[in-house]
Parts: structure tokens; C-alpha cells; sequence
């Protein structure tokens, strides 16, 4: 640390807009406002709820372990247009708010350890070969045309089809999965009131596959036994879990284990492609059988540009202070993971995108009790996923300017809309014809 103050003085000028489409194609300038000149920073979001933004690394670090600072909504005051907006669009009305985002200890140790062997290393290791054949399979479908959009005929299905298997949902099931987490990812880009229906579907069809998975559950569990079942079998035996907080954990392992994939991969991807020789670096490290530098490498894309930009919702249960700042019982707080991620008090030259960067404690994933459950998984994924495409296309290259990208809407999470790009296609691939990924 170089002493920065915890209060600066006053501050050059007005803050920066935030939340604009210019702000979502790059925050960093204005996130690097922020932590200079008003590190905890009230502004109103745009969806009218005025919440505190956490922005240096050292505050947002300490926030996310706080346990003044709730997962629990009924801890927000929130003023009457302000009801109901400030979790998953949807959720409230489809009765699935008990869920790991949104509940404290002592129900979020109960639930969270009723999950947690499913995502174990050993776990995770077993399911690596069905990640790769996943990743392949998704590369079979369109590595003969020479061009491909990344999101959606890559990124944003491989995760889909993978959290889908470790729940337990029946292939023949997951394509309406897919289309209903399509809606929820598109947010503002969807029809009018899109996301709410889609997790209201979503919510029918968990309740229903609960219900043919406790008809016909084997008495001892098989190896590898889906998490469904799994979670069925700890209700049954005592754990108390309600068939609410079975679908609600069902819904937020399916929704927050699938978008934060998405962005790793598709960022992931877009990083690369825009530092060339970061990429030679990784491309070169991997045709010489080696795993290191793809290790640290998906760690610095997860700070360097990650998947989730603010953590999910925190209430102040009373009056705090927070890096100088006043909060009072009741206020939201947002910790930028964006904006801590490129603190110059904890990372040397954090703007620059170094592959091999060892010193790379991101928060990424969260911090403390609600670290992120999946991460596992999703280091595995993401791992799978940018190894597979830099060897199999190792030509990829980006189809269009940069300036020209889109990133999607929304408030938590940080993806593109499209990622265009073109490549040679494998002489191997032609007549490959469509993969067996699914059905």
C-alpha cells in the first residue's frame, strides 16, 4: 500500500456517469474515478434504487466478509418504487428467494453445505471429461464454416448443457433450458416482462422435475448421483429443506453457474484476441503440453476483465462505516469487483493484462462465507473452454471492430452481446457434419 487516504479531499468535478452504453463498453476510467475521489460512492441506479458503490480493494474486501452487510432483502429500506428491484427479475413472484444469494447463516450454512459436495475437486475432476466433450462437440457444429459467434454457438451454450447434466435435467429437456436462460441473459434486449416468464417456466418445470425425481429415487445413492437427486435425498433425510429451497437452489446454481461461464469464456476470448501476443504466449504454452500458464492465465482474465462486475446485494443490518464513508441501517451496498480488481494499491500496473501474473487474489469469486460455490467448475469450464479453442482454431481472430461490440445491460454481470469471429477451417473438420453435444 502506498498510503492512500481512506476520505479524499474534494474531488475534480463532478463523478462520471455511470451505467451508460459508453460505461458498459469500457468502466475502468470511471471505476478508476471513483476509487481516487469517492471511493464508497451513493448514486442511483437505473432502476431508481439508490445504492452505495464499493470501489477500492481494501473496503470491498472487507465488505464482502462483513456480516453487518446482508444477503437478506427484507434488511433493505426500501422506499415504495423501489419494491422488488433489486434482486433476479422474477424470483419474488415465483417463490424462489430462498436461495444461497439471498439468505444469512445459520440457513445459508445449511444450505450451502447440503450443496457443496457437488462441487468438491474430486467432483469437478470427474466431470472434466464431459466439459471437454462438450467443448468439442460445440466446435464441431460450426468449425467448417470458418466464422462463428462465439456467445452465442459457444460460450453461452457449453455452461448451459454443463449445469444442466450436474443437476440432473434430462437431455431432451435442456434445449428448453437453453431458451429459457437466453431470456434471462438478454435482459433489456428481451420482450417486455421476457425474464420474469422465462424464470416463472423455469420454476414449473424444477417443481415437476422434483416431484418424478422423489418417484424415482433409488434407495442408496448411485456414483456420481445428480445434484437434484442428491438434494432430494438430504430433504428426505432429515436436512429440512422445503421443496422452495430445493427449486430455489436448483434455479440460482442454474442461473448463477451459467452466465458468470459465459463471461468468463466470452471476455475471456475478447481479451485475447486483442493482445495478441498474450495469446501467442498461452497458444505456445499449450502446443508444448503445458498447463501453467493457462492456470494463471484464467485467473488474470477473471481480474483483468471478469464475469461478475458488482457482487450480488448486501443490506446494511445497522449503521456502518465503511472505507470513511457513513452507511446507514438499512442502505444497499454493491462492491465493484471491477473496480477493485484494477486497484493500484493491491496490483502493480493493473490496467496491463499479463497472463503469467502470479500475485492474482481476485475477488472475482466473491470473498468469505458466500464465496462462490461454482468456482471450481467454472475454472474448469473456462479452462477447457480457451484451451480447446486456441488449439483446434489456433488462427481465431476477431471479425470485427472492437469499437463496434456490444455489452449487454444490466447491473451484476459483465458479458458481450456477440463475439463475431472468423478462422480456417480444420482440414479434419470438413464433413463432420452436427456433434452428438446433445440428443
Amino acid at each position: 500500500m502506498t498510503g492512500r487516504p481512506a476520505v479524499p479531499g474534494a474531488a475534480p468535478g463532478p463523478a462520471p456517469e455511470l451505467f451508460t452504453w459508453e460505461f458498459a463498453s469500457d468502466p475502468y476510467p470511471a471505476y478508476a474515478w471513483l476509487r481516487d475521489h469517492a471511493p464508497v460512492h451513493r448514486t442511483r441506479l437505473p432502476s431508481g434504487v439508490e445504492a452505495w458503490l464499493v470501489t477500492r480493494y481494501a473496503d470491498a474486501k472487507q465488505a464482502l466478509a462483513d456480516p453487518r452487510l446482508s444477503k437478506n432483502p427484507a434488511h433493505h429500506d426500501e422506499p415504495a418504487h423501489a419494491k422488488g428491484k433489486t434482486g433476479i427479475p422474477g424470483e419474488r413472484k415465483a417463490e424462489l428467494m430462498t436461495h444461497l444469494l439471498n439468505i444469512d447463516p445459520p440457513d445459508h450454512t445449511r444450505l450451502r453445505r447440503l450443496v457443496s459436495k457437488a462441487f468438491t475437486p474430486r467432483r469437478v475432476a470427474e466431470f472434466a471429461p464431459r466439459v471437454q466433450e462438450l467443448a468439442d462437440g460445440l466446435i464441431d457444429r460450426f468449425a467448417d464454416t470458418g466464422s462463428a459467434d462465439l456467445i452465442h454457438e459457444f460460450a453461452f451454450p457449453l455452461p448451459i448443457y454443463a449445469i444442466c447434466d450436474l443437476l440432473g435435467v434430462p437431455r431432451e429437456d435442456q434445449d428448453d433450458f437453453r431458451d429459457w436462460a437466453g431470456m434471462m441473459i438478454r435482459h433489456q434486449g428481451g420482450p417486455r416482462g421476457g425474464v420474469a416468464r422465462s424464470v416463472k417456466k423455469m420454476r414449473g418445470y424444477l417443481a415437476d422435475l422434483i416431484h418424478r425425481k422423489r418417484a424415482a429415487l433409488p434407495p442408496e445413492p448411485a456414483p456420481g448421483e445428480d445434484l437434484i437427486s442428491g438434494l432430494i435425498r438430504a430433504s428426505d433425510h432429515g436436512e429440512h429443506l422445503t421443496e422452495n429451497e430445493a427449486a430455489a437452489m436448483a434455479f440460482i446454481l442454474l442461473f448463477a453457474g451459467f452466465e458468470t461461464t459465459v463471461n468468463l469464456v466470452g471476455n475471456g476470448t475478447y481479451a485475447l484476441l486483442t493482445h495478441p501476443e498474450q495469446r501467442e504466449r498461452l497458444q505456445t504454452s499449450l502446443a508444448a503440453g503445458e498447463r501453467g500458464l493457462l492456470e494463471t492465465g484464467v485467473e488474470e482474465l477473471l481480474r483483468y476483465d471478469g464475469p461478475v462486475e458488482l457482487a450480488t446485494w448486501r443490506f446494511a443490518t445497522r449503521p456502518l462505516t465503511i472505507g470513511g464513508q457513513d452507511v446507514a441501517a438499512g442502505d444497499p451496498v454493491l462492491v465493484v469487483l471491477a473496480a477493485a480488481d484494477r486497484d493500484p494499491e493491491r496490483f502493480t500496473d493493473p490496467d496491463t493484462l499479463d497472463l503469467a501474473r502470479r500475485d492474482s487474489q481476485h475477488l472475482g469469486y466473491g470473498h468469505g462465507i458466500h464465496y462462490c460455490l461454482g468456482a471450481p467448475l467454472a475454472r474448469l469450464e473456462g479452462q477447457t473452454a480457451l484451451a480447446t479453442l486456441l488449439t483446434r482454431l489456433p488462427d481465431l481472430r476477431l471479425a470485427a471492430d472492437p469499437a463496434e461490440l456490444r455489452w449487454r445491460g444490466g447491473l451484476i454481470m459483465r458479458g458481450l452481446r456477440t463475439l463475431p469471429v472468423s478462422f480456417t477451417p480444420p482440414a479434419s473438420s470438413a464433413g463432420n457434419g452436427p456433434s452428438t453435444t446433445q440428443k
